[in-house]
Formats: structure tokens, C-alpha cells, sequence
């Protein structure tokens, strides 16, 4: 109906979201700096009462048609082929750093790891803000700034999984905009992986913030990534759990 030949439209297409991306990308999904971070911790309290949170981080699978001659790099655990698109969004849903290109087949915690942000975030150049005390619980000491994600080794009665997640709520609505302001997220992608990995981008810094309002009922084909809780964490990860499982439970709880 546009009178444009589809090979056209295949060279077009992949050009026109690069350029989007590179134009829009350090206006729009820069990685915050330390001031920046601190007012989305501000956001997340003010909103949702979870202290010293930088953001609420989640994946999804995004499906695409199985490329050739990569056998099961791009699987995943649902029996689909996808490449996984990693984001933390602030209070207000809006998308703060995204990464996307990781392979179907990779576990949740791998995802992360082998991720540029993960990478970030373990080699501490993310500009986090400095530790301090949670709030009204000076006497716990410093804690460090978190990023919401699941975490079923609470058990599910403790304050903590209620205040996770009405804070997890935040990316997987923010995921649910995305999916109704873009069509292309409702389906399977027959196009390779670098130009998928290109359109995700572009969609993200030409919308950005993302959020104006949710389209009810819109179909999706983002799938979760189905986050595997570690049997073996970190004593500090443990520690810091353990300090936000008693603040919940005293100073912080709510009524």
C-alpha cells in the first residue's frame, strides 16, 4: 500500500533505527550519574516506601525467529528462540538503562553478569550514591544502594516481599507500555539479531521516558525471563537482606 519494494524496506528499516539510536542515545537513555541516581532513590521512597533503591531491574525475552546455524544460542527455557532485553526503570516506569543482545539460552544470572551493566555494577563505575543508613535506623550502620529484583528465598509473609513487590510492579508495568506502544513487541521478529538489537534500542531512546499511559488489553509476546533464586549468596547479599528484613519490620514498617 506504500508502493515501497519490501528489499528496500529491509535496508531502510535497519539504517533509520540505528540512526535513531545514535542520535537520541546520550540525550535520552545516557547511564545516570550520581545526582541522577539519587533522585530515583528519592522517587522510589517517596512513591513506593522502598529506601535505597536505584531501581526496579528485570528482562524479558524478546522472540525472534531462530536464526541459522546457531542451535540452541538462542533457545530459551519456554521452548522459543528470543534475545533478552535487560532493563532498570525508575519510580515513575520510565526506562534508565537498558542492555540488550543476550542470548536465549543464558540463565538469569548470567544474563546479568555478562551484561555491560552487570559488569558495571560489579566493577563499581556506575557512579552509585554513597552508603548510608536506611531511614530512622541510624543504628544499623551504612547500607549499600540496591536495585529491586525478586527474591524468593523470603519467606512470603515477612513485610519485605510486600514492599518488593509493589516496588517490582514498577518494570513489569513499565514492560506492559512498552508492549502496547509497539506492535513489533507483540509478535515474532523474522529479522536477525543485530537489527532486532537495533530496534529495541530505537525504540527506547525515541520514547523515552516511556511512560504516558498504559493501552488496556494489548497482546504481548515478552516473556520473563523466570529469575532463578541463588543457593549459594554472598554473605554481603545476605547481610544486606537481613538488615532491610528487620528495618521492614521496625522502623520501617508501615501501617
Amino acid at each position: 500500500s506504500f508502493r515501497v519494494g519490501v528489499s528496500t524496506v529491509c535496508k531502510i528499516v535497519p539504517d533509520m533505527v540505528t540512526a535513531i539510536w545514535d542520535c537520541l542515545v546520550e540525550e535520552f537513555m545516557a547511564v545516570p550519574f550520581t545526582d541522577e541516581w539519587s533522585s530515583i532513590v528519592e522517587g522510589f521512597e517517596e512513591r513506593w516506601k522502598f529506601p535505597l533503591c536505584c531501581g526496579a531491574l528485570d528482562g524479558k525475552h524478546v522472540l525472534i525467529k531462530a536464526p541459522p546455524n546457531t542451535g540452541s544460542q538462542f533457545h530459551n527455557y519456554k521452548g522459543t528462540f528470543s534475545l533478552v532485553l535487560l532493563a532498570v526503570v525508575d519510580a515513575r516506569y520510565c526506562f534508565r538503562v537498558i542492555d540488550v543482545g543476550g542470548y536465549g539460552q543464558t540463565s538469569d544470572g548470567g544474563t546479568l553478569a555478562n551484561s555491560a551493566f552487570g559488569q558495571a555494577l560489579r566493577g563499581g563505575t556506575l557512579h552509585l550514591p554513597p552508603d548510608r543508613p536506611l531511614p530512622g535506623a541510624d543504628h544499623r550502620g551504612p547500607q549499600p544502594h540496591v536495585f529491586e529484583k525478586s527474591h524468593e528465598a523470603i519467606p512470603w509473609a515477612h513485610p519485605l516481599i510486600y514492599r518488593l513487590s509493589r516496588a517490582r510492579l514498577v518494570v513489569e508495568n513499565a514492560f506492559g507500555i512498552l508492549s502496547s506502544q509497539w506492535r513489533m513487541y507483540r509478535h515474532l521478529l523474522e529479522v536477525q539479531p543485530d537489527v532486532v538489537e537495533r530496534r529495541v534500542k530505537a525504540t527506547r531512546s525515541a520514547e523515552a521516558p516511556a511512560v504516558r499511559g498504559v493501552v488496556q488489553g494489548a497482546e504481548d509476546s515478552l516473556q520473563n525471563l523466570g529469575w532463578v533464586a541463588a543457593n549459594n549468596s554472598a554473605r554481603e547479599a545476605i547481610r544486606v537482606r537481613d538488615s532491610f528484613m528487620a528495618y521492614f519490620s521496625a522502623e520501617g514498617a508501615v501501617p
